[in-house]
């Protein structure tokens, strides 16, 4: 890729504009038989830059996008970055009400729409009283103002801004413990050293080194930092990525056939929905290099098969929104056929990251003893959007960030996911946190009491479950209230299953013992996390 991009660069913006000058016609993202160079890249970012300082858009107010994957997002995103504004995109997959919550918590004034989430945004403009413009990226439902066309009226002349690695740059909305999601704000610098260690000064393992000609195939949604990251991981690389709007095995399987991809992140779920697709046996994979995955542990079953059938290396990796994504990997070499005590880890730190596991004291404790896994590194958020509070509990004074996983180091530096700290179950790679849908069927008049656990699933590793009391009198049924829970949360976050019982297990100070609830679903499994 000729000389180096990177020495001086305090964001991807900077990187981004080094390829478009030193390999301009190389293509950085291709959708649906559309290319876009480099060059043409930073050309439309900048010109979005300058149509949203235009817009009255000041430097760290937040933008958003509500779409699926499409490479325009990515221009969008860099062009906000480029004159001082934050990108927040917003899971399109929620349900209304909980968009309306995330674009007014945000103070978006500029929201970005794609193709069929006009009719959503119309319907909660009301509760979103920040909201002045609304741009539609290759959105024909939408009346308004289009962005190619709104883009193009704008300069390309590079705004005078210059953006510091200290900026905001990225604002991604987890559940929430409460109830209510919570904003983690990514630092332009965070973004960039969890994309290029040699900019940090750092080693890079093989697996992370950047090869010319590489396509990486974008999957996964762009509202998860793992496919955000994705983007600006091969943005800062130099090399292209092929864009899903959304996860499809067989759209997969074709571009996998069918262009020379090289890399692809997935979550264990999306995995084993490839390796049931009948197509999958004729498929050549022998031009693919590395799948990364993560999000959720992997059975070592559908390790094997992955392994048989795709033939490929393997990267386990582990990280969370708040750590911009990864911050360990187990290492191809240590997947192996026959199944290894290492593959029950999600392997080592990258470079640069610390790790401990700590009581909870916040002590830590010796090799092989379980506690809660602590990160530090400048990989980490600043913290959580106009949420001190949260911030404080989640990052102390020494930037030692708790991820809420239980876990343990062995004596060779290999962490052990063993359990969650917090109440977060994980369901076909998405976070979903007891209190939101707890909330939600809280509100069904027949319900006098409810908890809501997570329990093994063969298909998305674990299912929502609710545990719910009745109100004397009242009769209600799982259908009911699931119906009832998908009118006020996504779909994915409403139970599957529900178990009326004559009451909750409470401790004296009434706190539900949720362990007491769970405990049936996981005996006999080694940890308790799927």
């Amino acid at each position: 890729m000729g000389e180096s991009t990177t020495s001086a660069a305090e964001s991807f913006c900077d990187v981004v504009q080094d390829h478009a000058r030193l390999q301009g016609d190389v293509i950085a993202f291709t959708y649906a038989g559309e290319e876009i160079s480099f060059a043409e890249l930073d050309e439309g970012a900048n010109r979005v830059a300058n149509g949203l300082a235009a817009l009255g858009v000041k430097p760290g107010e937040r933008v958003a996008f509500l779409g699926k994957n499409h490479p325009l997002y990515f221009e969008a995103f860099l062009g906000a970055n480029r004159m001082g504004a934050v990108m927040t995109p917003v899971n399109w997959r929620l349900a209304a009400p909980e968009v309306a919550y995330i674009l007014d918590n945000c103070q978006a004034r500029v929201v970005f729409i794609g193709e069929g989430f006009a009719e959503v945004l119309a319907g909660i403009r009301a509760d979103c009283p920040h909201v002045e413009q609304v741009i539609g990226i290759d959105a024909p439902d939408y009346p308004g103002t289009d962005y190619r066309i709104w883009r193009d009226g704008f300069s390309a002349t590079p705004p005078a801004h210059r953006v510091a690695a200290e900026d905001d740059a990225l604002q991604l909305y987890t559940s929430g413990t409460t109830g209510k999601p919570k904003g983690a704000v990514i630092t332009h610098g965070s973004l960039l050293s969890s994309r290029d260690a040699t900019a940090a000064g750092e080693d890079m393992r093989s697996w992370q080194e950047p090869i010319p000609g590489d396509v990486t195939l974008l999957a996964m949604p762009c509202f998860h930092i793992s496919g955000t990251g994705t983007g600006i991981g091969t943005m800062v690389a130099g090399t292209n990525s092929i864009v899903l709007p959304e996860y499809d095995p067989t759209k997969a399987l074709d571009l996998i056939a069918n262009f020379n991809i090289s890399k692809i992140f997935l979550v264990p779920a999306a995995i084993q929905i490839l390796l049931n697709h009948p197509r999958v046996a004729e498929t050549d994979f022998s031009r693919l290099k590395y799948i990364t995955y993560g999000a959720s542990p992997i059975p070592l079953e559908l390790m094997r098969e992955a392994m048989r059938v795709i033939g490929c290396g393997f990267v386990q990796m582990y990280g969370m929104t708040e750590t911009s994504g990864t911050i360990i990997a187990l290492d191809p070499e240590d997947h192996v056929p026959e199944g290894s005590v290492l593959m029950r880890s999600v392997g080592k730190p990258l470079a640069g990251v610390e790790i401990k596991v700590i009581d909870e004291a916040g002590n830590p404790v010796p090799a092989g003893t379980v506690g809660e896994i602590a990160t530090r590194s400048n990989k980490n958020m600043r913290g959580y959007w106009n949420n001190p509070d949260a911030t404080a509990a989640t990052i102390d004074a020494e930037g030692w960030l708790r991820t809420g996983d239980a876990g343990y180091l062995d004596e060779d530096g290999y962490l052990y996911i063993h359990d969650r700290v917090k109440d977060m179950i994980i369901s076909g790679g998405e976070n979903v946190y007891p209190a939101e849908v707890e909330n939600a069927l809280y509100s069904h008049p027949a319900v006098a009491d409810v908890a809501v656990i997570g329990v093994p699933d063969a298909k998305w590793g674990e299912a929502v479950k609710a545990c719910v009391v009745v109100k004397p009198g009242e009769h209600l049924t799982e259908a009911e209230l699931i119906a009832h829970a998908r009118t006020l949360i996504a779909g994915y976050k409403c139970p599957k299953t529900v178990d009326f019982i004559p009451a909750l297990p409470r401790n004296p100070s009434g706190k539900i013992l949720r362990r007491e609830l769970r405990a049936p679903y996981w005996e006999g499994k080694d940890r308790a996390v799927n």
